[in-house]
């Protein structure tokens, strides 16, 4: 088998069987998604690591509290998908997934975004909303590849000026957080769409004060005039 769908109302761990599918690529434990249910898993068991030819994980909703170690082993692993538990942490050795692209994280209990992370040059994709995190490291810029950053629903105050350093970001959802200004070079963020219907740069529920949101909704050229306009 290449790929493999483990589905049940009462799922709570993986059987062992799995284990031996060594050529398995694509393993999903999550529940349908028309089905609203979630499922009881709450440890991704150390043996995942035997199944080194994984290109993607799907364990979304379930009550994951801990990602083993092992985890860092899946040096195939491309896409990751761990939204809906309840993570308070990630282990460092999963700074090691250096062909990982796609990582969700959204709605768990991080309260800070993991320096692991920030060490996967190949990640393009990276969801982390409805966390409690409160600040972003300066080690996000080693992000070079990243296209999509999603932090809405958290506790920033503040970005780093090393955010602006992602010139190839494409989306940034910062809605619904405590920030009350944005870095003063914000406005080299030339690739995001600005555009009034779909705006890929979302700042919607926050205090902003500098620049105020009428300035932020016309785009990066209006934001770079507005901090120049201290300097002059």
């Amino acid at each position: 088998k290449k790929k493999l769908k483990i589905s049940g109302r009462e799922l709570a761990s993986v059987p062992a069987q799995v284990f031996g599918l060594d050529q398995l690529q694509v393993l999903e434990m999550s529940p349908e998604r028309e089905s609203c249910l979630r499922y009881r898993m709450e440890l991704l068991p150390r043996e995942i690591s035997h199944l080194r030819n994984l290109t993607c994980l799907y364990v979304d909703s379930n009550n994951l509290k801990k990602i083993p170690a092992e985890i860092g082993t899946l040096s195939h692993l491309e896409r990751l998908t761990l939204s809906n538990n309840s993570l308070s942490s990630l282990p460092p050795e999963m700074g090691a997934l250096q062909r990982l692209h796609s990582l969700h994280l959204a709605n768990n209990s991080l309260t800070e975004l993991p320096a692991p992370l920030c060490q996967l040059r190949s990640l393009t994709f990276l969801d982390v909303s409805d966390n409690k995190i409160g600040t972003i490291p300066s080690s996000i810029r080693h992000l070079e590849k990243l296209e999509t950053l999603l932090l809405l629903f958290n506790s920033l105050e503040s970005l780093p000026e090393d955010v602006c350093l992602l010139r190839n970001l494409r989306t940034l959802w910062l809605g619904n957080n405590h920030l009350w200004s944005l870095p003063a070079s914000f406005g080299e963020l030339v690739n995001l769409d600005w555009g009034y219907n779909y705006c890929s740069c979302n700042f919607e529920g926050n205090p902003l004060e500098s620049p105020p949101p009428e300035v932020c909704s016309r785009g990066p050229e209006e934001i770079r005039d507005y901090f120049l306009s201290f300097h002059r």
